[in-house]
């Protein structure tokens, strides 16, 4: 008897979560999945901004195909894959680097200092600047004859001439991904920070009291403690880079030498005016996304299985 109304209250209560999450449900299929619906659909025609109303299917044409011995569509595109190409870059690059100093930051934050509340409020102000406005506000600054760092660097005598930062295709997609650290290092230092806050203190002084090395109390003792929290930075950050647009494209438009995949799907879809080629290509980087999602997922899950072990 017992064990039958524990699973009746388990049943209502599963009903009752149920019936709170509908709505919620009903909202995101509206807001998400239809619009993923339409995109696929529209993906399989030829589709044109300029031709409405004359969508013919032709299903997967526009993802490959081949005609007369040769392959066509977006994944035999060369451009496809330089931008799948500049986005992992990109990705993996300004992740790397923002981990490590996120982390560097938030062990200065975390010690004892005077003005410490202020440092930690002046960190966060990159973070709080419009992506948008930090990207004109770079592009400003980077601008080979009226820029702030080249003024900066011939004055210093680091150079002997102007940069041209964002027209140089070996330089402008490293200055996105610096413009990119320095606005979204203070999210992954703020997390660092929350982890590094939680730590118990007997472990430190059981280290100090052994004369155990500070480096060594980070790698063997910190480290392991804000695995978790690094982790969530590094999966949040990194899915976010994946999809980078806006700050790409104030930067240096639709430039080969910094093209996403984002971009990539605007140029088809708005320069182009081809809503089929341009919907396969936000498809592509669902999928892309999607399965790197998948891949982050999988580690995270491997990452408390062995911590359980």
């Amino acid at each position: 008897m017992a064990a039958a109304a524990h699973d009746s209250l388990t049943r209502a209560r599963v009903r009752t979560a149920w019936l709170f999450l509908a709505p919620m449900l009903f909202v995101l299929a509206i807001v998400a999945l239809w619009p993923l619906a339409r995109t696929l659909l529209l993906s399989l025609t030829d589709a044109s901004l300029g031709a409405a109303g004359t969508a013919r299917f032709v299903g997967f044409e526009n993802y490959l195909v081949k005609d007369d011995g040769a392959w066509y569509g977006l994944l035999a595109d060369p451009l496809w894959w330089l931008a799948l190409r500049n986005t992992l870059t990109f990705a993996f690059v300004s992740v790397a680097a923002e981990v490590v100093l996120g982390t560097l930051i938030a062990l200065i934050l975390n010690a004892r200092f005077r003005f410490r509340g202020l440092m930690r409020a002046a960190v966060l102000v990159p973070w709080a600047i419009p992506t948008v406005v930090s990207a004109k506000m770079w592009a400003w600054m980077l601008h080979d004859q009226f820029g702030i760092v080249n003024d900066l660097l011939l004055r210093l005598g680091l150079i002997g001439a102007p940069l041209a930062w964002l027209a140089d295709a070996d330089l402008a997609l490293w200055s996105v991904i610096a413009v990119d650290v320095w606005k979204t290092t203070p999210f992954v230092a703020l997390l660092v920070l929350a982890a590094l806050q939680m730590l118990p203190e007997d472990c430190y002084e059981a280290a100090r009291v052994d004369g155990i090395h500070p480096a060594k109390v980070f790698f063997f003792v910190t480290l392991p403690l804000i695995r978790p929290a690094l982790i969530v930075a590094v999966i949040f950050r990194f899915l976010d880079a994946m999809r980078v647009f806006d700050l790409v494209y104030v930067m240096t438009g639709n430039a080969d030498a910094t093209l996403t995949l984002s971009v990539h799907a605007r140029q088809m879809l708005v320069d182009f005016q081809d809503a089929g080629s341009g919907s396969a290509a936000s498809v592509l980087l669902f999928v892309v996304i999607a399965l790197l999602s998948v891949l982050c997922l999988l580690a995270m899950r491997g990452e408390v299985l062995g911590r359980r072990q």
